[in-house]
């Protein structure tokens, strides 16, 4: 497993009124998600990089209007809902 390191300014935390800990997450939910949306890196690997389960980082998503979903056209969608 790779670690990095970010420095942030304390007075990045101080005005967005978050903790070390708000802002761990806040920064590894961020780059999962752009792993994900843009990169094409896998459900289960991103939702370790966010530190959640699948299931929630699902829901993260979600709650972010990213689709889990992807179908190329309406005939694979129909097709894998039928299969559902």
């Amino acid at each position: 497993m790779c670690q990095l390191a970010v420095a942030i300014p304390d007075a990045v935390l101080y005005e967005t009124k978050m903790s070390r800990d708000e802002t761990l997450d806040f920064i590894r939910r961020t780059l999962a998600t752009e792993y994900y949306k843009n990169l094409g890196v896998s459900l289960g690997y991103c939702s370790k990089i966010a530190g959640m389960n699948k299931e929630d980082f699902m829901r993260y998503l979600g709650s972010k209007e990213i689709s889990v979903f992807n179908f190329d056209d309406k005939d694979e969608f129909l097709e894998e809902l039928s299969n559902a």
